[in-house]
C-alpha cells in the first residue's frame, strides 16, 4: 500500500518491510505511508504478521530487510526523546495488580518530560468513577480504559494498539470504539490499529491495510 504523502507528513514510513523466523516468511515486503492524524488499521487473521509488523516499528523487533521512518528515526536506533512520542497498548496487560486507577496514572506520569494531568486523562478514559479501585477489580473492558491511559499520558504523537478489544463481549467493544473514536477526534493523535474484526477496522479506520 503506498499513498502520496510526503516524507515531512507521513508519521510513519515503510519501504520494503521483511521479516522471517527460522526460514518461515512473517511479513513479505511491506510498503505503506501513514499520514498525519489518521486511525490506520492493519487487518488480518491471527498469525497474519500485525503484530510482528507493528513491533518493528515501535522498535521493539529486527526487521531482516527494509526502510522504516517512525516520525523521522530509524526504530532500530531509538532515542529516549523518540520514545516519548510513541505511545503502546500492547495485546495484554499484567502487573501491578494491587495498585489502584489513580496510582497507576500518577506512577506512569512520572516517566514522561511533559505528561498530561493525571486526573484528566482518568476522566478522559471514563475512568473516574473508578479511580480506587485496585486494577486486579477492573473489568477486561475498563482494564483496557487503564491501559489507554497509560499509552497516552506522555501526550504521544502516535499511538500503538495491538488487537485492543480481542475478547471482548459487544458492550465492551462499543465502548472502547467510543473511546478511540474521541481520542482521534480531540487530541489529533495518529493511531495504528491492528486487529483481526472487520467490522472494528470499518468503524474506527480511516484507511485500512
Amino acid at each position: 500500500m503506498t499513498t502520496t504523502s510526503t516524507q515531512h507528513e507521513a508519521p510513519v514510513r515503510v519501504t520494503g518491510l521483511r521479516k522471517t523466523y527460522a526460514g518461515s516468511t512473517a511479513v513479505d515486503g511491506i510498503d505503506l505511508d501513514i499520514h498525519a492524524g489518521e486511525v490506520f488499521a492493519l487487518l488480518g487473521p491471527n498469525g497474519a504478521g500485525k503484530t510482528t509488523t507493528v513491533e518493528m516499528l515501535e522498535g521493539y523487533r529486527r526487521r531482516d530487510a527494509g526502510t522504516v521512518s517512525v516520525l523521522g528515526v530509524d526504530p532500530s536506533h531509538p532515542t529516549p526523546m523518540w520514545r516519548s512520542q510513541i505511545g503502546i497498548v500492547l495485546q495484554s496487560s499484567s502487573g501491578s495488580d494491587e495498585l489502584t486507577v489513580d496510582e497507576l496514572v500518577h506512577h506512569y506520569a512520572g516517566y514522561y518530560p511533559d505528561a498530561r494531568e493525571p486526573d484528566e486523562v482518568i476522566a478522559a478514559v471514563g475512568l473516574t468513577s473508578k479511580r480506587r479501585t485496585r486494577s486486579r477489580h477492573l473489568s477486561g473492558g475498563q482494564r483496557r480504559r487503564l491501559d489507554v491511559a497509560l499509552g497516552i499520558l506522555g501526550r504521544p504523537r502516535l499511538l500503538f494498539l495491538d488487537e485492543p478489544t480481542t475478547g471482548f463481549d459487544p458492550e465492551a467493544r462499543r465502548e472502547f470504539w467510543d473511546l478511540i473514536d474521541g481520542l482521534a477526534d480531540d487530541h489529533g493523535t495518529t493511531i495504528v490499529l491492528t486487529t483481526h474484526y472487520l467490522d472494528e477496522a470499518e468503524h474506527l479506520a480511516d484507511r485500512v491495510a
